[in-house]
C-alpha cells in the first residue's frame, strides 16, 4: 500500500471512528430516556443495566452508521480541499478518482460487515433485549414496587418503607389501598408489619404475603347520622395472602409493536421461511372466505373462484371486488320488485314483515362478516409486509454505506470545508431527508399503500441519482473539481439580506426620533 493510500485511509477511519462513537453515545442516551421508567427506582444491579443497554444498542447501528459515513466523508474530503491537499495530488498527477480508490475498497468491506451485523447480531440482541425486559418483571417481583413511594398496581396502591433480600422480596411496614370496583374510591386499607413477595416465571400473578397486620374496611352508612361517625370494620390477621395481576403493569409504557415484532429477531433465512408460511396461511384464509361467501349467498352470487385464486397472495382487490358485488346483489334483494310482491302476496301482513326483516338481518350479517374478513386479511397483509421490510432493511444498511460515501466525498470537495461546523449542517440535512423518506416509505408499505420493496428502498432510490451526479462531477477531467456551486454565493446572499435589514432598521430608528 502506498503512502498516500495509507494517509487517506488513516484520515478517514480515524474521523469515522470518532464520529461513530459520539453519535452512538447520543443515540444510547436517547434509549436510556425512552426506558427510564423501567430502569429508575427499581434497585437494579449495575450489571443488569449494562446488559439492558448492551442488548438495546445494536439496533441503533442502522441509524448511526450511515450518518457517520456521510459526516466522515464530508469532513475528510472537505479538509483535503481546504488545506489544498487535492491541489497537491493533482500537481503530482493523482486524480480524485484515484484518491477515492482505497476508501471505496474500505467502504465495500464495511458494507459487508454491516450486512453481517444486521443479519446475525441485531436479531439475537433484539431477542435477548425483549426477554430481559420481561425477566426484570417476572423473575424479580420486587422490581414492580419501589420503596418509599406509592406504587399503582392495577386495583392496588402499595407503599413499603424498605426492601431486603437477594431479590428485594422482603418488605417492611407495608401500607395498601385497595380500590373499589368502580376504581374511584379506596374503601379498603391494609397495614402490616412486614411482607413477602412470591412469583413464578411462567405466571404474571404476584403473590403478596402480609404478616402481623390489620384490615380496615369502610362500612356503607344507612343514613346521614351514621355516616358522620365514619364506621369501619377492623380485622386483625397473622398472615394474609393477596394475588396481584402484573400483566397490565408489564405492558405499561411499552410500544406494543416492539413487543410483538418477532420479525426483528429473525435473520434472512428465517424471514424467508416465515414469509412463505404467512403467504400460505393468507391463501388458505382467502379461499375459505370465498367459499363461505359462495355458500351463504347461494344463487344470488356466481363466483369464478379459479380467477379469484390466481391473484397475488397479498392482493385483496379480487376478494374485495367479489364482496362488493355480492353485497350489491344482496342489497338489491331488500327492495321488493314486482316478482317479490307477487310472492309476498301469499303471506299475511305480519309474515311479510317478518320475512323482510329476516332478509335485512341476513344481509347485515353477510355485510358484517365480509367486512371482518377484509379486515383480517388486511392485518395479515400488514404482517407480511413487516417481514418483507425487515428483510430488505438488512440489504439497505449495506447499500447506505456506499450511498452516503459517494454523496459525502464529492460534497466535501464542493464545500471545501473541514472540521465540525459546516459539514455537520450538510450531513444532518441530507441524512434527515434520507431518514424521513425511508420512514414515510416504510409506513406506506406497512399499510399496504406501496409495495414493501419500494417502501424499504425508497430513500436509497431517491438519493442514488444525487450520489451518481456528485461522483461524476468530482471525478471528471482527472479530478478537476471546478463546480459552479460556491459558498461565496450564499455568503453574498446573506450579506445582501443582512444589509437590507440594517438599512430598514436605521430608517425605522430615524422615524422614531
Amino acid at each position: 500500500m502506498k503512502i498516500l493510500d495509507r494517509y487517506i485511509l488513516k484520515s478517514f477511519i480515524s474521523t469515522l471512528l470518532t464520529v461513530f462513537a459520539i453519535l452512538y453515545f447520543i443515540f444510547i442516551l436517547q434509549g436510556v430516556w425512552l426506558f427510564i421508567s423501567e430502569l429508575a427506582g427499581k434497585d437494579l444491579d449495575l450489571l443488569v443495566v449494562v446488559k439492558f443497554l448492551l442488548f438495546y444498542s445494536p439496533k441503533m447501528v442502522p441509524l448511526v452508521l450511515p450518518l457517520s459515513v456521510l459526516l466522515a466523508s464530508i469532513m475528510t474530503f472537505g479538509s483535503f480541499a481546504e488545506n489544498y491537499e487535492f491541489a497537491a495530488m493533482k500537481a503530482s498527477g493523482i486524480s480524485l478518482k484515484r484518491a477515492m480508490r482505497p476508501l471505496s475498497i474500505f467502504i465495500f468491506v464495511l458494507a459487508g460487515v454491516s450486512f453481517w451485523f444486521a443479519n446475525d447480531v441485531i436479531p439475537k440482541a433484539e431477542y435477548k433485549f425483549l426477554n430481559l425486559r420481561k425477566e426484570i418483571i417476572q423473575t424479580k417481583p420486587a422490581m414492580a414496587i419501589a420503596a418509599g413511594q406509592f406504587n399503582d398496581l392495577g386495583q392496588v396502591n402499595i407503599k413499603v418503607d424498605s426492601k431486603t433480600g437477594d431479590k428485594g422480596e422482603y418488605l417492611d411496614n407495608v401500607t395498601m389501598h385497595v380500590k373499589s370496583n368502580s376504581g374511584y374510591e379506596n374503601k379498603t386499607v391494609i397495614r402490616s408489619v412486614n411482607g413477602e413477595l412470591e412469583t413464578e416465571e411462567s405466571s404474571s400473578i404476584l403473590k403478596l404475603h402480609l404478616f402481623d397486620g390489620n384490615y380496615y374496611d369502610d362500612v356503607a352508612a344507612k343514613n346521614y347520622e351514621e355516616q358522620k361517625k365514619h364506621p369501619f370494620i377492623k380485622t386483625y390477621f397473622t398472615k394474609y395472602t393477596m394475588n396481584i395481576d402484573l400483566s397490565s403493569f408489564q405492558n405499561e409504557g411499552k410500544d406494543e409493536e416492539k413487543i410483538t415484532n418477532t420479525y426483528g429477531m429473525l435473520n434472512i433465512k428465517e424471514l424467508n421461511y416465515t414469509i412463505d408460511s404467512l403467504q400460505k396461511a393468507l391463501n388458505t384464509e382467502m379461499t375459505s372466505n370465498a367459499d363461505n361467501l359462495t355458500l351463504r349467498l347461494g344463487n344470488l352470487l356466481s363466483v369464478d373462484k379459479n380467477n379469484a385464486l390466481k391473484t397475488s397472495p397479498v392482493d385483496t382487490d379480487s376478494i374485495s371486488s367479489i364482496v362488493r358485488d355480492s353485497l350489491q346483489k344482496v342489497e338489491a334483494a331488500k327492495y321488493v320488485d314486482k316478482a317479490g310482491k307477487d310472492i309476498l302476496k301469499g303471506f299475511s301482513y305480519d309474515n311479510q314483515s317478518r320475512i323482510l326483516q329476516s332478509a335485512v338481518d341476513y344481509t347485515n350479517n353477510i355485510s358484517f362478516n365480509a367486512e371482518s374478513n377484509d379486515l383480517s386479511i388486511l392485518n395479515q397483509v400488514k404482517r407480511i409486509n413487516d417481514h418483507w421490510l425487515a428483510l430488505y432493511e438488512k440489504f439497505v444498511i449495506a447499500f447506505s454505506c456506499f450511498l452516503m460515501f459517494y454523496i459525502g466525498a464529492p460534497l466535501g470537495a464542493i464545500i471545501r470545508k473541514g472540521g465540525i461546523g459546516l459539514p455537520i449542517v450538510f450531513a444532518v440535512g441530507i441524512f434527515i431527508t434520507y431518514h424521513f423518506i425511508n420512514t414515510f416509505g416504510k409506513k406506506m408499505a406497512q399499510e399496504d399503500g406501496i409495495t414493501p420493496f419500494l417502501g424499504g428502498w425508497i430513500g436509497s432510490l431517491v438519493l442514488t441519482p444525487l450520489a451518481i451526479y456528485l461522483t461524476y462531477k468530482a471525478t471528471k477531467d482527472n479530478g478537476d473539481v471546478n463546480f459552479s456551486i460556491s459558498l461565496d454565493t450564499f455568503k453574498d446572499l446573506f450579506a445582501s439580506v443582512k444589509g437590507r435589514f440594517n438599512r430598514k432598521k436605521e430608517k425605522y430608528n430615524k422615524k422614531q426620533l
